[in-house]
């Protein structure tokens, strides 16, 4: 009896492992927008990441290859803040590489992050942000936040927006934003 009990115990133990495993490599948290690219110099450059409630640097889930290659040093304006937090020269091409990509074309964009930071490493359940920074022209910004919770269930953050300089003609660059925590 006592043996059966204990192949009862392991097999549960595995099997629970097994899923956990499972689970951990689904999408946590995905983001979907709406691009428009813009017409002129100093415009369509972007990033998302993902950092903690403090603002510290975690992940970064899609950089513009422009920016993410040498482009902020040529042009300081360009994603500032991601460039401040991610510090991409730091980085290694093959660090640069698995995040970045050209400069898409007009359509719905989608980012997901797996929970995980950037050397892949699981975190905690816990309160996270999402981050969307653009450049849309020159040095007018715009920075959209998700306050997200991981192991909380499937939520819909409330996603807070700011546009930083004269841009009433270039607020559509971005738009349609929405984050959904899945797990």
């Amino acid at each position: 009896m006592k043996r059966l009990l204990f192949i009862v115990i392991l097999t549960t133990f595995v099997l629970a492992s097994v899923s956990a495993q499972q689970a951990s490599s689904v999408a946590a948290v995905e983001l979907t927008f709406t691009f428009t690219r813009q017409g002129g110099a100093a415009s369509n450059q972007f990033a998302a990441w993902i950092e903690d409630t403090e603002g510290k640097y975690i992940k970064t889930l899609y950089v513009t290859k422009w920016t993410s290659g040498g482009g902020y040093s040529k042009r300081p304006a360009t994603i500032p803040m991601w460039v401040r937090r991610a510090d991409p020269s730091k980085m290694t091409k093959a660090q640069i590489d698995a995040v970045s990509g050209a400069t898409p074309q007009t359509g719905t964009l989608t980012c997901t992050w797996d929970g995980t930071d950037s050397k892949g490493a699981s975190l905690p359940n816990g309160n996270y942000v999402l981050v969307l920074e653009g450049t849309l022209r020159w040095e007018n910004q715009v920075y959209y936040r998700a306050p997200i919770t991981l192991g909380k269930g499937a939520m819909t953050p409330k996603i807070d927006v700011e546009y930083i300089g004269n841009i009433a003609a270039e607020r559509s660059m971005i738009k349609d934003v929405n984050v959904r925590v899945l797990r």
